[in-house]
């Protein structure tokens, strides 16, 4: 049971350090996270307690998205004159505790104002009432559907992120071009783009890790779904259990289970290598071709943003063509929390279109707002013009009622470790089964 909460914890951790770039810098001083000043000798301070993974940051600490994210928090802090205490989670704080856990208990405790949530927490805390509907913020307007979309539940936007996370195949392309490949639309295309690389003495062409090779599914499971024209409908057929999940699934760990079985994928390996620590030095050195990552992986240079080789970023083989996978976060309020006026006021600040341009320019990642652009680097504009374009999946969807990345990151893990397919599947049809009970 420990176990398995620590790798739910983990993923949880992953999904919110895809924000934060590569990991948290670690903060001198750490403070209590229940502490609640607010008299000062002069006057009382309008104060809104946030409750995130990660401290502000130090002013000489080099972590690009924290100063994202507190740039933002300090706009707000000027303009509606409050001040923003955060209150931190740490893994060695809670123990065996999940950051999902302690965001639910707390939450469910009114103890704070503001909460950066996972996708899951946010369905679960949002089905109960328990965050407040932020659908009259003035910053929901310039929001993308997409957005919405995923934060929304039993009819309320309950969650807003400050940016879109992005997910992609990470190509090297002077190795495509030695062999004459074209970068690959289809599952078919991208199956024989492996089958000529392993022919030419790569032995391994795919690097992956245990993490995200769920992106692979997903944009095969639902490209029709939301690109379609019938995501509503189909949505609510899984959630009434009218359409299975593991019909949707089946076509993605189909194509996992021939690129082990093919060699494409190294699964002993994978299952035990975390996210770019595993399969990153291979990339790099070009023992590798191809391996997936997020967005701000081409941004910087402890990543893949600075390789000796021509690099594109590409969607996932579907049957749509190449189809990016979002993931986001995001930032609600508590139903019933103390300073809920300032706190809203708050949200919408570092939510803004002005906090959100000054937010992307400095992490260089897809904003919420419509309004916004990203000056992408040229290895992204692939990706970027298909988000562009509108076409893309969602890896989580807080109006599902069967959470998504989390619990096909865990079945992607178990076909890894010698699982069937229709194993995994019958582990998807669990679920829902469970999901329909909870909500009976």
């Amino acid at each position: 049971m420990i176990r398995r909460k620590k790798m739910i914890r983990d993923i949880a951790l992953i999904c919110l350090a895809a924000m934060s770039v590569l990991g948290l810098t670690s903060c001198a001083g750490r403070p209590d996270p229940n502490q609640n000043v607010i008299i000062t000798e002069e006057k009382e301070v309008r104060l809104v307690n946030l409750f995130s993974p990660m401290e502000k940051t130090d002013p000489d600490a080099e972590n690009v998205a924290r100063s994202a994210a507190d740039t933002t928090i300090a706009m707000a802090e000027e303009k509606l004159g409050v001040t923003v205490a955060y209150r931190t989670y740490t893994a060695e704080d809670y123990q065996d505790k999940t950051y999902d856990d302690v965001s639910l208990d707390r939450a469910r405790s009114n103890m704070d104002d503001l909460y950066l949530l996972n996708p899951d927490t946010i369905r679960k805390l949002g089905s109960e009432g328990v965050l407040m509907d932020l659908s009259g913020l003035d910053c929901v307007k310039n929001l993308r559907d997409v957005v919405k979309t995923a934060n929304t539940v039993d009819g309320k936007l309950v969650a807003i992120p400050q940016e879109v996370v992005v997910y992609g195949l990470f190509i090297n392309m002077d190795i495509f071009n030695e062999y004459n490949l074209e970068l690959p639309e289809t599952p078919e295309e991208f199956l024989e783009c492996c089958r000529v690389l392993k022919e030419n003495g790569i032995e391994t062409p795919v690097g992956a890790n245990r993490w995200w090779l769920e992106t692979f599914v997903f944009a095969q499971a639902y490209a029709d779904l939301y690109n379609g024209g019938n995501t509503e409908e189909e949505i609510a057929a899984l959630n009434s259990g009218a359409a299975r999940y593991s019909d949707y699934m089946r076509p993605g760990f189909e194509f996992l289970q021939e690129m082990i079985d093919c060699g494409y994928i190294d699964a002993e390996k994978a299952y035990i290598s975390e996210a770019i620590e595993g399969e990153g030095t291979d990339f790099l050195t070009g023992k590798i071709p191809v391996v997936m990552a997020y967005w701000g992986a081409a941004n910087t240079e402890t990543a893949y943003g600075n390789t000796d080789f021509e690099l594109q970023v590409i969607g996932f083989p579907s049957s749509r063509g190449q189809m990016p996978v979002m993931s986001m976060t995001g930032f609600a309020v508590g139903a019933e929390a103390e300073h809920a006026e300032d706190a809203m006021m708050t949200l919408d600040a570092i939510l803004s279109d002005e906090a959100l341009q000054a937010y992307t320019e400095i992490n260089k990642v897809i904003s919420p707002s419509r309004n916004v652009e990203v000056e992408c680097v040229p290895a992204l504009k692939p990706l970027n013009d298909r988000v562009g374009e509108g076409v893309f999946v969602l890896g989580c969807n807080a109006g599902m009622k069967v959470e998504q990345w989390g619990n096909t990151c865990l079945i992607v893990r178990e076909l890894l470790n010698g699982a069937t397919v229709d194993d995994c599947m019958a582990a998807f049809d669990r679920l829902q089964e469970e999901a329909l009970d909870s909500y009976k």
